[in-house]
């Protein structure tokens, strides 16, 4: 029996094993070395979907429910909800432990090998401001991997496992955003080995990058900041705001489509000013658009980096429906988060007692990594610090094979 690497993240998980004494990512897609972190529940074939076709079978319409950034519920009361799926009463855990059964199924298919044990990744921090939290996470995703037929799983740090594979010498810090979290991991590097001298995290990821740009630009499409007319009287009050940032949340998007909620809405249509706004907000709820929704606006946070401008094209809410997203309101919209994540890797430097001139690199780890709002931050911070970007995608997943073994 054989240990997989398994990094399962917010937005991609990918599997890996040493082959000729080199890293080898599984291709649990044909041609690709990840696969999205995505399920599809499909009501008429009555069957699971993961990766690329569930999300193929959302877009497609078909008739379930989609999840995505599940790795954000872990530590919290949602984890532990049972849901009636398929007829079956299922906690979300029990959803995630049925993705990393299939994560197990592909590798194990591809390299004829059976793997009885994981070396999960994991953040530094799931829940960087609640250690209960933080604990029950780990404790969470241990029983999900058990559930999956693994008979054992340890862990390892991301940043730390993306060291053990990074080329390089000298002293590097590796900056790891993911979709959920910002992880950091100060080394040393000399003849091929490693030494960690210290790492940390922020619960803050590509999800939340997401979610601001949502409700900047796609949600007051839909009434977000619009006003509703009181049921007697002149006076208007702002919509509830609640339900929009469900709604531009990755991992919240399926419990709103709910009866009671589409009610509400269907309420203030008609006590709206600019009903229109409610009208296709209604239109969204009936018609399960949110997670449509959620990967326009991430289309166009890609496509607005680094160049003039990008769309959010939201034509399957309403037809010629798009936003441009200038790119100097991408960086206004994230600023904030790379100031932030600037300021956990400093504390880390600190925590290490190492001066931030002694960094001689920064590893960019993570597709979030390469948003001009976290690069523009941390060059600040470092300035004379060389950047590496060759190994964004592979390098957790690697360092993670190299461990296991």
């Amino acid at each position: 029996m054989a240990r997989l690497g398994v990094d399962f993240g917010t937005s991609n998980t990918g599997a890996a094993v040493m082959a000729g004494g080199r890293p080898y990512a599984i291709p649990l897609e044909p041609g690709e070395q990840t696969l999205p972190t995505a399920i599809f529940v499909d009501f008429a074939e009555r069957r699971f979907l993961y990766g690329t076709a569930a999300a193929r079978a959302m877009m497609d319409g078909a008739e379930g429910r989609f999840m995505r950034a599940l790795k954000s519920i872990l530590g919290t009361p949602l984890a532990r909800e049972p849901r009636r799926l398929l007829n079956e009463r299922l906690t979300l855990i029990e959803v995630i432990a049925r993705f990393l059964t299939e994560i197990r199924t592909r590798s194990e298919a591809h390299t004829g090998l059976k793997f009885d044990k994981a070396l999960s990744g994991r953040p530094v921090h799931f829940h960087s401001a609640s250690a209960t939290r933080d604990a029950q996470a780990l404790e969470d995703l241990t029983e999900a991997y058990r559930l999956a037929g693994f008979d054992s799983v340890e862990f390892l740090p991301e940043p730390e496992a993306a060291a053990l594979a990074v080329d390089g010498a000298g002293r590097m810090l590796i900056v790891d955003i993911g979709g959920g979290t910002s992880d950091f991991t100060l080394c040393d590097r000399k003849d091929g080995q490693t030494h960690v001298i210290a790492s940390g995290g922020i619960r803050l990821g590509g999800t939340d990058f997401d979610k601001a740009l949502s409700l900047a630009h796609a949600m007051p499409l839909l009434g977000y900041g619009a006003q509703i007319g009181a049921e007697i009287g002149a006076k208007t009050h702002a919509a509830p705001r609640a339900l929009f940032h469900d709604l531009a949340s990755w991992e919240k998007i399926p419990f709103v489509y709910d009866a009671t909620i589409l009610r509400e809405v269907q309420r203030w249509i008609r006590l709206a000013p600019q009903p229109q706004l409610f009208e296709r907000l209604a239109d969204v709820l009936e018609s399960h658009l949110g997670h449509d929704i959620a990967y326009a606006v991430e289309a166009g946070k890609i496509a607005a980096n680094g160049v003039d401008a990008g769309d959010i094209a939201l034509g399957v809410v309403e037809r010629g429906l798009t936003v441009t997203l200038a790119a100097d309101a991408l960086d206004a919209a994230l600023e904030g988060y790379g100031q932030e994540i600037a300021i956990c890797a400093m504390d880390t430097l600190r925590t290490a007692g190492c001066a931030p001139d002694s960094v001689d690199q920064v590893v960019y780890v993570g597709g979030s990594s390469l948003l001009g709002a976290v690069r523009d931050a941390m060059t600040r911070a470092l300035p004379h610090a060389q950047p590496v970007y060759s190994e964004v995608f592979t390098a957790v997943v690697h360092g993670l094979a190299i461990a296991a073994e």
